[in-house]
């Protein structure tokens, strides 16, 4: 019995062995077309069929394999858009976001994953208003997703001379970049405008706008790409983010339509307050799962791996509660 191709077909990783299928069916039917009185020559052309349905069997085998990895692939995606934005606490929210950057930057180091820097917007003294980074790696986003949320840090800044604890926020967000995607994004629903990318890069950086602002009228979504050299290469990040963010927000929607859904694991709402950090006692504390860890220093110089895991474990086994709504 043939199988069905047509779903190959449909795969530009598979199309091409489709055709090697094709192929050697053709060879197979012409071999059988041989098959009649003369034993021997009935004996070659079996062998000649068997070696050809092999070579077929193993290609659909091939091709099963791909599909199942593109499965994979869109359940598990490699790549993913990692905001950090300032909070409340003015300047120095403006550095927490900075240092929360740095702190996911080192880590994901470690793992040897990719990070490259997308659009980030400073504060005058050269704090982080916004930052936007792509990080390429497997298992990436099912070890960040968790992070999304407000994040919280009480400490005394560099620039307090009474001596008093600041509260400050920044915000995470963590979007998975899909091969698919189901949002339609209508070009008349867009206002796209080309400027000068800033900083580091050359004479193309000055004369030449590359840089991309998106900005998507019915939901008040902006988005600014300025990391790659060329303006089409910026606008197709820029399109892919937007496509991200219109699919966190629909996600955000139903989950509230389905509060329920959220009496037992946190929904990763980014007005989630998911963590804070107590400088002057010394402890991380993630409010989900009411624990716990130390050695602040390590974990702001990247060391979160422990952490990291041990929510992703508590998430997994569904004992991950609600965190607060930042207010």
């Amino acid at each position: 019995m043939e199988p069905d191709l047509s779903k190959f077909k449909e795969n530009y990783k598979t199309k091409y062995l489709v055709d090697e299928y094709e192929r050697l069916s053709g060879e197979c039917a012409d071999a059988q077309s041989m098959l009649g009185d003369d034993a021997e020559m009935n004996a070659m052309a079996q062998t000649d069929i068997d070696a050809l349905q092999t070579q077929m069997k193993d290609l659909v085998t091939k091709m099963e394999y791909i599909l199942k990895e593109d499965v994979v692939a869109e359940e598990k995606p490699r790549e993913l858009i990692f905001e950090v934005r300032a909070g409340v606490g003015g300047e120095e929210a403006a550095i927490f976001a900075r240092d929360l950057a740095l702190m996911y930057e080192r880590f994901v180091a470690t793992k040897g994953w990719g990070w490259k820097v997308v659009d980030i917007s400073e504060s005058d003294m050269g704090a982080y208003k916004e930052a936007s980074y792509e990080i390429t790696g497997t298992n990436a986003y099912d070890t960040l997703k968790w992070e999304m949320g407000v994040h919280r840090i009480q400490r005394i800044p560099a620039t307090e001379k009474s001596g008093r604890i600041h509260t400050s926020t920044a915000s995470v967000l963590v979007l998975p970049i899909r091969k698919k995607t189901t949002v339609v994004i209508n070009q008349s629903d867009l206002d796209m405008q080309y400027t000068r990318s800033g900083g580091a890069g050359g004479q193309n950086v000055n004369k030449v706008e590359t840089a991309v602002h998106l900005f998507h009228k019915p939901t008040g979504i902006h988005v600014h790409c300025s990391v790659e050299r060329s303006q089409l290469k910026n606008r197709e990040k820029a399109m892919s983010i937007l496509s991200a963010k219109l699919e966190q927000l629909h996600a955000e929607e139903e989950s509230k339509k389905n509060a329920d859904a959220r009496s037992s694991i946190g929904s990763g709402d980014r007005s989630e307050k998911i963590r804070t950090y107590n400088v002057p006692q010394n402890r991380v504390t993630d409010h989900r799962i009411k624990e716990s860890w130390h050695n602040i220093d390590g974990i702001m110089g990247g060391d979160i791996g422990t952490m990291l895991d041990t929510i992703s474990e508590r998430a997994t086994s569904g004992e991950m509660g609600t965190a607060e709504e930042e207010e």
